[in-house]
């Protein structure tokens, strides 16, 4: 009886991944980018609204404060809540409050959301995760990650399409009503999934605080945390606008459906290469296979240089199709280094603070870049008397700053031995 509610949940799981995945698409990327065009916010602060997300791992430092004994009511509460709000976003335009006061409240609700998700999230995922096979981990996560994949791919086409059918009638509002109410139907299926899955009893947990102390005394550890605080500078200083970019009629004005396009190569590409990556990995090392990754990501970002409006569709996907080449090993691989050089002990405070310093970084160079795009914008996309856009300023801030974090990773790891090396 025991296990026929583990394999329950298992399938619970796979299905709540899928419907938390298709929620998240409607508040990122292109679909924020929409929201916040409709509410008149610039293009520098959608950019730093859509950088909240690298402000997650902070939010998860005080989810480790919080240890119940039993997860699964409070992470219910916190994803309805967390849920509520991104619902909440396509609700605020349809209102008739002050112009500003909706920005307002808009910034606001949003943050809250992100907060709530992140204190939830990791809590969840050892919920359900414990309902699985320890030998059987790597093959569940593949097949819950390819089912989400295809169920957003699918979503994408359908929302694009709604997006694309309204938008053109000038009708936004009830494009925006329809998400709502998606959102709201898919809520309600995400709730009952987890609803369905039973928990593992575990022994009374206590607080623990992160050994800070520890932590930056080890030179493996400080190592690793810089590469991801380059690698999040670099990403952040650039992707959060890229979204405002594909749907603005100043820019390259992607209609919903292309971007659902865009995304379906993206993950086709992902999932494919993620496998590359991974073999590749075990047979040289996650630090090797980083640099290629950071060579890829690099390459990505100098192509979207030249991406302008006149040849947007083939350059911009050119440069998704590398980002999504480059993503498959890289977050993977980041994760990796701390089980390549840092003790067991040690790895799991590791991988908290080098992702809370790398979020704020990654944040601050997102409020470090705004106000160069604001300038370039209202220079009539004018800077040194060359006309450009911002996004290219951008892509070559980033693609040299992801130069620099991969001449980090070859110089720095290069003499290191990895822990399996010195059994």
């Amino acid at each position: 009886m025991t296990e026929r509610l583990y394999k329950r949940g298992r399938i619970m799981y796979i299905i709540e991944a899928g419907i938390e995945y298709l929620i998240s698409i409607l508040v990122a990327n292109t679909y924020l980018a929409i929201l916040t065009n409709e509410l008149g916010i610039s293009d520098s602060l959608t950019g730093i609204i859509s950088s909240f997300i690298s402000l997650g791992c902070v939010f998860q430092l005080c989810s480790m404060l919080i240890r119940p004994r039993k997860s699964k009511g409070l992470v219910l509460i916190l994803s309805v809540l967390n849920q509520l709000l991104f619902i909440s976003l396509y609700v605020v335009p349809l209102t008739g409050w002050n112009g500003k006061l909706k920005v307002v409240i808009f910034v606001v609700i949003i943050l809250l959301a992100y907060f709530f998700y992140n204190v939830a999230h990791h809590k969840k995922i050892d919920w359900f995760m414990s309902l699985v096979d320890d030998h059987r981990r790597g093959v569940f996560t593949a097949k819950k990650e390819i089912i989400s994949l295809i169920m957003g791919m699918v979503f994408s086409f359908v929302m694009g399409g709604v997006m694309d059918y309204f938008k053109e009638r000038n009708e936004i509002k009830t494009a925006f009503l329809i998400s709502a109410i998606v959102m709201l139907g898919l809520m309600v299926i995400h709730t009952l999934t987890m609803i369905l899955t039973v928990e593992k009893p575990r022994d009374e947990m206590t607080p623990r605080k992160i050994d800070f102390k520890g932590i930056f005394g080890d030179k493996a550890i400080i190592k690793i945390s810089i590469v991801f605080i380059i690698w999040y500078i670099a990403s952040y200083s650039a992707t959060p606008f890229y979204g405002a970019y594909q749907i603005s009629e100043n820019g390259l004005a992607f209609s919903q459906t292309f971007v659902a396009v865009l995304s379906a190569i993206y993950a086709v590409a992902r999932v494919f290469f993620s496998v590359v990556w991974g073999k590749y990995a075990d047979r040289f090392s996650f630090s090797k296979m980083l640099t290629l990754c950071f060579l890829i990501a690099g390459v990505g970002f100098f192509i979207n240089i030249f991406c302008v409006p006149e040849n947007g569709h083939v350059v911009y996907t050119i440069y998704y199709i590398c980002n999504a080449i480059a993503m498959a090993g890289i977050n993977s691989a980041l994760i990796n280094l701390c089980y390549d050089y840092v003790t067991v002990d040690k790895r799991a405070d590791a991988l908290a603070v080098s992702l809370a310093l790398a979020g704020v970084c990654g944040f601050l160079s997102t409020l470090a870049v705004s106000p160069l795009v604001s300038f370039i914008q209202k220079n009539d996309n004018h800077l040194f008397g060359l006309h450009v856009y911002a996004p290219q300023v951008l892509s070559c801030i980033a693609c040299l700053l992801t130069i620099v974090a991969m001449a980090y990773v070859s110089i720095a790891f290069k003499t290191m031995k990895r822990l399996s090396e010195n059994e």
